[in-house]
Formats: structure tokens, sequence, C-alpha cells
């Protein structure tokens, strides 16, 4: 799998998300933010080092149930999924180690 670049601005019911097997990365943000945008570098080097995480990146907003759901407050969040279920997350991350270490909670590295 590899590391997806632009915000989809559909958000996908909460059950689809839900129903995910294996290892994901759930992105919310949004693609006029300064801070996400320079996340990516950190978050692509990450994921680079992870090809069996799937990476769902997410536009979220005023009004969008899916980050309401994760009680996602703060741009970017990272929600590592482990067949759906939330297992680690990164909020606004400081760079590529943080958030190799929540990958590598599923990944024993």
């Amino acid at each position: 799998m590899s590391m997806t670049t632009t915000y989809a601005p559909v958000e996908p019911p909460r059950e689809e998300i839900d129903a995910l097997s294996g290892s994901s990365v759930i992105e919310f943000g949004a693609p006029w933010c300064g801070i996400c945008q320079a996340a990516q570098p950190a978050l692509a080097a990450a994921m680079a080092g992870h090809p069996e995480f799937r990476h769902v990146k997410i536009e979220d907003g005023p009004g969008r149930r899916l980050g309401r759901s994760y009680r996602v407050k703060l741009w970017p969040t990272l929600v590592v999924l482990r067949d759906g279920q939330e297992v680690a997350r990164v909020v606004r991350p400081a760079g590529q180690r943080e958030i190799e270490d929540a990958l590598g909670v599923l990944s024993g590295k």
C-alpha cells in the first residue's frame, strides 16, 4: 500500500472505517492547513518504512461527523487502527520518529 497524497473531500461513514481489516492510518486534516502540510514529509518518510499500512487521508472540519466521532480537535491527527480499532494516535506530530513510534505499536518495529 502507499501513502495517499490528497484529502478525501467526502468522508466515509464510520462503519466503513470500523470494518477496515489490517493496519491503517487515518489522517484528519485539511489541504489549506499549514501544520498539516508541514507534517507531510515526516509522515511520508514514516509510511515508507511501513508498506503494510493503509493510509486514508480525510478532510476534516466543522460539521464533519467522522472527525467528531474520533474526537479530533487539532490537525493533523493520525489515528492508527488495527482491524478498525484505534491502537495509537498522534496529534500534530513533531517529527518522523513520533509517527514511527505510533506505527510501531502494530508492526513491532
